[in-house]
């Protein structure tokens, strides 16, 4: 299996980053092939704009996704896009691993899903969910937060954490057609002892090397619906 870790922390010595070194660790010990997109380390451009296109279809007004779309066809898309690409489409698993920030994802990260999620590839049309670009594919979503479990939850302080996760999981994995694993999370990470946090890297190696055990979430399929997208029955 070929698996691409997409990480996103600003600190190198971060649990989050102990998290991705322990599933590099886990899937190369599995025999799988790994790549590792470490967007701090790399100074990736989050910022998605018309210097992402060597050259455009209409130079006068930019439709992002249209000049995605000829960009790839055309070999036009700017070089770290398709080297993101290459990875993507090489990946058979992609995880992502970052923490909370306000109840969503690094910037950082929403850059690189911005950019590298192009249209024509990945989606497109009628291309999603089920029928998306990337079906076939799985996703794994890992994160870490301050919070505490209890906090998180129907009635709770923050409501669900799958609210919070769900443009990540519905909306941009599921979208595009991966099935989409249940969220690993580390719990009130900054303020645990050392010994807690080793108990959640024991329990994240073993959800690695067992993942091929799991059932994917369950999202809408395009057969649930009719030409114009209502839903059928």
């Amino acid at each position: 299996m070929n698996v691409l870790i997409v990480h996103a922390h600003p600190e190198p010595q971060s649990f989050t980053a102990a998290l991705r070194d322990q599933a590099v660790e886990t899937f190369t010990a599995q025999g799988h092939q790994v790549q590792v997109s470490d967007l701090y380390a790399m100074n990736w451009n989050p910022v998605a704009s018309a210097d992402d296109f060597v050259s455009r279809e209409n130079p006068d007004y930019l439709v992002y996704a249209l000049e995605q779309r000829l960009g790839v066809k055309s070999q036009s898309i700017a070089a770290d896009i398709q080297q993101e690409l290459d990875k993507l489409l090489w990946a058979d698993l992609v995880v992502l691993n970052f923490p909370i920030f306000w109840f969503s994802a690094p910037a950082m990260l929403k850059g690189w899903i911005d950019r590298v999620l192009v249209s024509g590839v990945c989606y497109g049309g009628k291309r999603f969910y089920d029928q998306g670009g990337l079906v076939g594919k799985q996703a794994l979503v890992t994160v870490t937060l301050g919070g505490r479990e209890h906090m998180f939850g129907e009635g709770a302080i923050h409501g669900p954490l799958e609210d919070m996760l769900r443009p990540i999981l519905r909306g941009t994995l599921a979208y595009v057609g991966f099935e989409v694993l249940e969220p690993f999370v580390a719990w009130h990470v900054p303020y645990i002892s050392d010994e807690a946090r080793k108990d959640f890297l024991r329990s994240y190696q073993q959800r690695l090397a067992h993942l091929s055990d799991e059932q994917p979430l369950v999202f809408p399929r395009l057969a649930q619906f009719d030409e114009a997208l209502y839903p059928l029955g």
